[in-house]
């Protein structure tokens, strides 16, 4: 019978033939997933036999991973600001960077807001909000009812069921006829070009349609710029996950469609996140805009 060292020592040759940069943590992650114990566990547990049931689990986790299939998919969850979301093909693994979206947004809000998701795929930007803000209502779209099957088990697995709800359509259109204190989108930003050059993980497994909007990277910030004025309270804001070397043409794009404009860096030093705040019809920005926003 197979023992845990002999199980780990395998799993890590395969991996590392595959290509997997951390091949000696995710052995172990997967193994202890399938042993139901922690990493530290595993470790420790090495010259037990592996169950033989248990065994075949393994290798077949470990084949799947070998093809370079998300680490994600095969364990079914991913972390996500302290909390654990479902996550399958049909939806975006969240990433960390995102966390600075949903922050910094959530910091601009208070009370009994309404706030609009868009793109919500897992729903991790709606439910980290309705997390943050306890009195908000939130709406999540999506133009897949597949990833709002899966965003909505997130917001009841998260106790934030209630106040989450779930429109299917495309981008602002599910929106119409209701006003927002903000909107908030992390929209495909991946242009053609670079997605060929993107690792098997996200090329090969991850849906294309949540990652890349063809070859114009800046097509959803263009179609949000122009929309959500009209969606938006007084006051009210935009905000967009961006890609590491787009924070200036967006900002441009929300500066030509009138928002006063602000940026964010992420946790590493990028500048992730534009925010487009109203502006009155003066010219002025509205309310509650923070000093030194771009005109």
């Amino acid at each position: 019978m197979t023992t845990v060292q002999e199980a780990l020592a395998d799993a890590v040759r395969c991996l590392s033939l595959a290509g997997v940069a951390d091949a000696d943590r995710e052995a172990v992650w997967l193994l202890a997933h399938v042993l139901q114990t922690s990493a530290g566990t595993v470790r420790a547990r090495g010259r037990e036999p592996v169950p033989p049931a248990a065994a075949g689990t393994y290798s077949e986790m470990v084949a799947r991973r070998s093809q370079r299939e998300p680490l994600q998919y095969i364990l079914g969850t991913e972390e996500f600001m302290g909390m654990t979301f479902k996550v399958t093909p049909a939806v975006l693994i969240p990433r960390l960077d995102t966390e600075t979206l949903v922050r910094e947004s959530a910091a601009l809000l208070q009370g009994a807001v309404r706030v609009a998701d868009i793109g919500t795929g897992s729903g991790a930007v709606a439910i980290g909000l309705a997390r943050l803000l306890p009195q908000a209502q939130v709406v999540a779209v999506d133009i897949s009812p597949a990833a709002l099957a899966i965003a909505r088990e997130n917001a009841e697995a998260n106790g934030v069921g209630t106040r989450v709800e779930f429109r299917v359509g495309d981008l602002l259109e599910p929106l119409r006829g209701v006003l927002f204190d903000a909107i908030v989108s992390n929209p495909p930003y991946i242009g053609e070009a670079e997605w060929e050059c993107l690792m098997p993980e996200v090329r090969c497994f991850e849906p294309k349609g949540a990652l890349t909007p063809g070859k114009d990277a800046l097509l959803y910030y263009r179609q949000l710029a122009r929309g959500s004025r009209e969606l938006l309270r007084a006051g009210g804001f935009l905000a967009v996950e961006v890609g590491y070397d787009q924070s200036a043409a967006v900002a441009d794009l929300f500066s030509a469609s009138g928002f006063a404009v602000a940026t964010h860096l992420d946790t590493g030093g990028c500048s992730r996140v534009v925010i487009g705040y109203t502006r009155e019809k003066n010219g002025k920005p509205a309310g509650g805009v923070p000093a030194g926003c771009r005109s």
